[in-house]
């Protein structure tokens, strides 16, 4: 991978990482997210409009992701509600790849190979590490957490093929839309206006960033070394959580997440 892509998709990580913590860290964790979705469609909109470009077959594919982008985020914020960002983050940003394999295998009859298997197995190890082996599980989290991954994993899949059909940028802003309005509503205008902060605002203009950087940088190198490298992100995204959120990240669960990350790269790049 070419030194400008790498520093494109760290930096591109970092951002990810960041509004997961912005987000996590307010008071009013479904707000704060209603917020920071409505600054992202704003950032987007300009650069949607001047890329402009949608066909008739997209159409199907923006919606079940819009749909599924709703479930997530709303989902994700109750995970930020009732648990840490140093356990939430990386058990879904780990398990999404592993069940996109799952449903890749079992629904769409591609095979897995060695490579595949090893980094299932690495994660799972660092799942663990993650979760801890102490104490009675938090089944209600883990089921959240599932759930999350679960959403990340079938919009993941719809938009392999969406993105196909329209200009990236106008795909996501498309796909955008209807769950930002859609969940500002459900949360309450009320509750958005007062969430609506730097952090919050920076969160939205964070999201924007990442998916920006990511396509640049896959201008510059292959889909799979920007994958491998973007999952920096759990292993930033813990290190955050323990400088910025003041979370207990000990030495087990800081090792889960590396572990984690580095069993996606293995996904990725098998």
């Amino acid at each position: 991978m070419p030194f400008d892509a790498f520093a494109l998709v760290l930096a591109a990580a970092f951002l990810h990482a960041l509004w997961n913590v912005f987000i996590a860290g307010q008071r009013d964790v479904q707000a704060a997210t209603a917020a920071a979705l409505l600054v992202a469609m704003v950032a987007f909109l300009p650069v949607a409009v001047a890329t402009w470009r949608v066909d008739r077959d997209a159409v199907p594919f923006i919606a079940a992701s819009a749909a599924l982008e709703l479930a997530y985020f709303s989902v994700l914020a109750i995970a930020y509600e009732r648990a840490a960002l140093s356990l939430v983050y990386p058990l879904t940003r780990g398990l999404a790849p592993v069940l996109v394999l799952v449903a890749s295998v079992a629904l769409l009859g591609l095979g897995s190979n060695p490579g595949e298997v090893a980094g299932v197995l690495v994660v799972g190890l660092g799942i663990v590490l993650v979760r801890g082996v102490r104490g009675r599980a938090d089944w209600p989290t883990l089921a959240l957490t599932l759930l999350v991954a679960a959403t990340i994993a079938a919009y993941t899949l719809v938009d392999r093929y969406g993105v196909r059909h329209a200009n990236p940028l106008t795909y996501l802003e498309l796909v955008l839309v209807v769950p930002t309005i859609a969940y500002t509503a459900i949360i309450g205008r009320r509750r958005t206006r007062v969430a609506l902060m730097p952090r919050t605002a920076a969160a939205g203009l964070a999201m924007f960033g990442a998916y920006a950087l990511v396509l640049a940088a896959l201008r510059l190198a292959s889909a799979a070394s920007v994958a491998a490298v973007r999952e920096s992100s759990v292993v930033i995204a813990v290190a955050l959580a323990a400088v910025l959120l003041r979370e207990p990240v000990g030495p087990r669960r800081f090792a889960g997440a590396v572990l984690v990350a580095a069993g996606v790269v293995l996904i990725a790049l098998a």
